[in-house]
């Protein structure tokens, strides 16, 4: 019997069938929501929506609850006594403050990836809440991040005040969020000209006090107003729905929300079955295996070399994107944090391919070992057991480690999960993908440097980037070829094991 059809796999971490081949990720989008993600919605929106406000609202509190430093994303999560972290890259352990103070201190070196305020409140034991910075500061950068961020959470409450219109940037978001499987809600809120700011034909006979005259809601007429809008742009949010800020339409908000976690909870908890196919018993491998092993000698080694022509595209984009910043934008007090957003999405990106490519390899290999395509138990054995032979392969550093950029320009490590997991703005499950994430910051240093006054020399500034752009560009490329070849010397122990025994020992 020969083995099927050879396939790519995209499946996203986490999902227990595949969905078929998926394309190599040459960027960061809406990805896709597996059934370990916890519910949450994602809010975001313009600058003086009223976000803050809004989602105050949902929880009963003071908005000066919800204040974060500048550029930090906030995730609101139900616990039995309050409390609120703050998850700073270079650090292992979360900063604890006060859950009565209005924004957290000014001791850190540098502002944090993410704020964690736990709240004993009805409405997040069924959803989290995470609020994000405007959408107007987020650039190229923080726009991919958001896109990740709200296809694993599933949900997106976009807020927006009565007066204000959609940018063209946030109607790209919005487009993109529209082709993907995502909950969308808007809420409006009154804004600085509050309800009464409505087209002045339309509500003619409201104010005119004429007798007969037609009777006119101006919060209905102002929400249909800006859903139109939005629906001659994209016209695939047709079955959003729209929530008006006021006289209980938090009340209205808050019931749909947690509708749509009931049912997205119970979506969840069936696409991942108890017992996945083939997670026990016996699974022999094919009389005509193939010559397997030479292939997965030559995938490794092409999938490490695409994904380091890729990453150094992505970062000589990010150069031009720092010297924009720094000579046409905010200067050299700007960069520090556009940078380390950029990182982010570089390291998001980056364990991206690096998972797709570990699952073509697994799939391919093992494939033509036992028949592809593999059941999603068998995978999940393999993963296993090529993640404890990685731990014997692994020399140097640890490969679950964190890339700082320091303020000399160079690179500093720090190793461990609790370190990886201070990078993230929006927490991540425990993965089952084989490899541990990328991860790349700033340290604090660069901030405290390039946001001091004396430091305002453009040249210099420049001269900095380009030093911290190679530097990185160095690390990753060694980082990804050494974490393939670990791949490469792990699942071929495993693989060669199987067809000497003739079943997979896993």
């Amino acid at each position: 019997m020969k083995p099927g059809p050879l396939h790519d796999l995209g499946t996203p971490d986490g999902a227990a069938e595949p969905p078929g081949p998926g394309p190599f990720p040459e960027r960061l989008g809406v990805t896709a929501t597996s059934a370990r993600e916890p519910l949450a919605v994602i809010a975001a929106g313009p600058a003086g929506a009223g976000r803050a406000r809004t989602l105050a609202t949902l929880l009963d509190l003071d908005a000066g609850m919800l204040a974060v430093p500048s550029g930090s994303w906030l995730v609101l999560r139900h616990g039995a006594e309050p409390a609120r972290n703050a998850f700073v890259p270079g650090y292992r352990r979360p900063h604890s403050y006060r859950p009565n103070l209005p924004a957290v201190g000014p001791a850190l070196a540098r502002p944090p990836r993410r704020v964690e305020l736990s709240l004993p409140d009805p409405l997040l034991k069924h959803v989290a809440l995470v609020d994000t910075p405007d959408t107007g500061s987020l650039g190229l950068a923080g726009t991919r991040i958001l896109l990740d961020a709200v296809g694993r959470s599933g949900a997106l409450l976009f807020v927006i005040a009565a007066d204000q219109s959609f940018s063209a940037a946030e109607l790209d978001l919005l487009a993109e969020v529209a082709g993907a499987s995502v909950r969308v809600f808007f809420a409006v809120t009154p804004g600085s000209g509050g309800w009464a700011a409505v087209p002045e034909a339309t509500a003619a006979g409201q104010r005119s006090g004429e007798p007969g005259g037609p009777t006119v809601d101006p919060v209905a007429v102002t929400v249909e107003a800006g859903r139109a809008a939005l629906l001659a742009a994209v016209p695939g949010l047709a079955d959003a729905r729209w929530f008006p800020i006021l006289d209980g339409g938090e009340a209205d908000l808050k019931r749909a929300l947690v509708a749509w976690a009931s049912d997205e909870g119970l979506r969840r908890a069936s696409d991942e079955p108890p017992e996945l196919p083939g997670a026990h018993g016996r699974v022999p491998v094919l009389a005509e295996a193939g010559d397997w092993s030479e292939q997965l000698d030559r995938q490794a080694r092409s999938a490490a070399r695409r994904i380091r022509q890729h990453l150094a595209l992505e970062l000589a984009n990010m150069h031009l994107r720092l010297v924009q910043e720094i000579v046409f934008g905010a200067g050299c007090a700007g960069m520090p944090q556009l940078l380390d957003r950029e990182m982010e999405a570089l390291s998001l990106l980056a364990t991206a391919q690096c998972d797709h490519a570990t699952r073509v390899l697994v799939e391919d290999a093992a494939g033509r070992l036992f028949g592809a395509p593999l059941a999603a138990g068998v995978r999940r054995r393999i993963y296993q057991a090529v993640r404890w032979g990685m731990a014997d392969q692994t020399t140097g550093p640890d490969l679950e480690r964190v890339l700082l950029i320091t303020s000399t320009a160079g690179v500093a490590g720090l190793s461990g999960a609790a370190a990886i997991d201070a990078l993230s703005t929006y927490p991540v499950p425990t993965r089952t993908e084989v490899l541990p994430p990328v991860a790349v910051a700033l340290s604090g240093g660069c901030w405290q440097h390039w946001r001091s006054p004396g430091n305002n020399d453009q040249n210099a500034a420049r001269a900095w980037a380009q030093r911290a752009v190679r530097e990185i560009e160095l690390d990753l490329s060694r980082e990804v070829a050494r974490r393939f070849e670990v791949i490469r010397v792990s699942l071929g122990t495993v693989l060669s094991d199987a067809a000497e025994h003739g079943i997979l020992l896993a």
